[in-house]
């Protein structure tokens, strides 16, 4: 049988209750795609914070930076902390963070399009006219640094501004399937930059890994990347995907509440009474009252 239209409020509730699980559900997903965008932005920067200082991308460990190659290596070690060397550095989207042993002692102050430059930073805090000579591959990696951070940076600020109007847009979805097409394209653009931000990140700071350890011969700088700052970051960007394809199946699946009313389509079977089947008058239960005087009138007689 061809679908009616529905008036009654009570079904095309019940009949587009599939389309509103999945509208919330989105809705839902973006939320915590903007929770985790927000820890990746807030993370590393406060010293003083008991979790914020353990969200990093990076951790550069120069506690001993000579190599055990070298002759004294222990004694030119403790010399460099002398000179103003930490043990360690550890780099968010914001700033960067050092510390001693396991302790993160201070912060830099935040900064807009950011990029981690150590050789920067190991300048200024060394005495005056001391220096340290880094290999030309982590100086070559540093380029790559330079060029990326600045469009992570701007793409997490993307992400995370677009996750809110998704957040509150969504929901919308349920009483047309015409609000899904405009909303599959705000999720897409939460989830491209989103996805973006997080991949520039993950090869940005993997390449420079890995350009660290090769040099570990020349210069003893250990690297290690911060595994809840990744697990976050890849959580939103999966969040946001989920979002975005929700959005997306909407925009032909699953009848709105525009479609029952309008008699385009059914949505879910169950919302209609058993004769609603078999007769369009169903459609707002006219058929009830007179079913229950015939009934009434068969046990009088």
């Amino acid at each position: 049988m061809a679908p009616y239209p529905v008036s009654d409020a009570k079904i095309i509730t019940q009949a587009t209750r599939t389309r509103r699980i999945f509208a919330l559900l989105s809705s839902f997903l973006f939320l915590i795609a903007l929770i985790f965008l927000i820890l990746v932005e807030i993370g590393n920067l406060n010293a003083s914070h008991a979790v914020l200082p353990s969200i990093y991308f990076i951790k550069l460990d120069l506690s001993n930076i000579i190599p055990r190659s070298v002759p004294n290596s222990r004694l030119v070690n403790s010399i460099a902390r002398t000179l103003g060397l930490h043990d360690f550095y550890q780099v968010g989207l914001w700033n960067f963070c050092e510390g001693y042993g396991d302790d993160v002692t201070s912060c830099s102050k935040p900064t807009t399009l950011y990029w981690f430059n150590p050789i920067e930073i190991l300048l200024n805090e060394l005495l005056a006219g001391a220096s340290i000579a880094l290999p030309t591959n982590i100086t070559d990696a540093l380029t790559l640094v330079r060029k990326a951070s600045k469009w992570m940076f701007v793409l997490f600020l993307t992400g995370t501004c677009l996750t809110v109007p998704s957040i509150v847009l969504t929901p919308f979805s349920i009483y047309t399937r015409w609000a899904s097409l405009p909303l599959s394209i705000l999720t897409f653009l939460t989830a491209f930059t989103t996805t973006a931000a997080t991949i520039i990140a993950s090869a940005m700071f993997l390449i420079f890994k890995k350009e660290i350890q090769s040099a570990a011969e020349s210069i003893n700088i250990g690297a290690e990347i911060g595994t809840k700052m990744f697990v976050f970051m890849w959580i939103a960007s999966g969040a946001a995907i989920l979002g975005w394809l929700i959005q997306l199946g909407g925009c032909c699946c699953c009848a709105s509440a525009r479609d029952v009313r309008s008699g385009r389509r059914r949505g879910r079977k169950k919302a209609y009474p058993p004769f609603g089947r078999d007769s369009g008058a169903g459609a707002t239960g006219a058929e009830e009252k007179p079913t229950a005087r015939r009934r009434w009138f068969k046990r009088s007689g």
